[in-house]
């Protein structure tokens, strides 16, 4: 089994849990916001929804330079927030499933300007950038879920809402 296969396995299970925690997002509460560092409901949603198609839109090039990066809008209702995270993953595993073992051993640098801030096998772009910073954003998105106190689903077991094993 190729790298890709085992991150596109990885990509499905996790894709129905994120899509599940986002579709508990309210509609009407996308400018809410639980502290003033902190990014509106609406900003989080769609930060998760972007990030499976962005970041392998990403590991197709060999870098990425952060100053020539500029985030989009993000949509004004939940159902452009869901379409452009199910467009995403479809275009994740797409991209992903191109890459063989040489190309997901090849070396990816994320810059600003001049200065080199992270190099990588681009397999590790994807399990850090993609993955990982997905699941964190995810979890964030699940603590503003109880601060307006909406049922919080159940990740990886029972939360204190959705118990699967029950």
């Amino acid at each position: 089994m190729s790298i890709a296969d085992h991150f596109i396995m990885e990509l499905e299970q996790e894709s129905g849990t994120t899509r599940n925690v986002l579709t508990r997002v309210p509609a009407d509460k996308l400018a809410w916001k639980p502290h003033t560092k902190s990014m509106h409901l609406g900003q989080l949603a769609h930060h998760i929804a972007t990030l499976p198609g962005g970041i392998a839109q990403m590991a197709t090039l060999d870098g990425m330079d952060m100053s020539q990066f500029t985030s989009p809008p993000p949509p004004d209702t939940l159902d452009a927030i869901l379409a452009e995270f199910d467009a995403g993953v479809a275009q994740a595993k797409q991209v992903i499933g191109s890459f063989d073992d040489a190309k997901m051993a090849g070396m990816w640098t994320l810059s600003m300007g001049d200065k080199v801030l992270l190099t990588v096998p681009r397999a590790g772009l994807l399990r850090t950038i993609l993955f990982n910073h997905l699941y964190h954003h995810r979890g964030q998105l699940t603590v503003y879920l109880r601060e307006l106190d909406v049922p919080v689903p159940s990740v990886y077991g029972p939360s204190a809402d959705e118990n699967p094993f029950a």
